[in-house]
């Protein structure tokens, strides 16, 4: 999440830039999916200073919904194991219902799919 809406986001908000804790999600403001079961949510917590390409990306999406937050999750498949490197990445994405991947600054996008679901 960007940085500088944390204190809009979560109770007694501290910066936590390597998802390192779980904080209490403010009443009513944690979005679809992300809330655990208890009220917190784990956060990284993304500066411009700190991760520059990546506060620009969720900058982006901030602006076209509203949210100064993604979701982020392992890229694996079930019964496979984790992604960790370029070809594993393109082995999943070629093999699986997955619509985009960006590696880099590469988008890649199955043919005749918008790239959301």
């Amino acid at each position: 999440m960007l940085h500088e809406f944390g204190p809009d986001y979560f109770q007694d908000y501290a910066e936590s830039p390597y998802m390192e804790r779980t904080l209490k999600w403010l009443p009513g403001r944690a979005p679809p999916g992300v809330r655990h079961v208890d009220d917190t949510g784990r956060l990284q917590s993304v500066t411009e200073a700190g991760n520059p390409l990546f506060h620009k990306l969720i900058s982006a999406f901030h602006r076209k919904t509203g949210l100064p937050i993604l979701l982020n999750t392992s890229f694996n498949v079930m019964g496979r194991p984790m992604i960790h490197d370029t070809e594993d990445a393109l082995g999943v994405f070629f093999t699986s219902d997955i619509d985009l991947l960006v590696l880099g600054n590469t988008v890649f996008q199955k043919p005749g799919r918008t790239g959301r679901s």
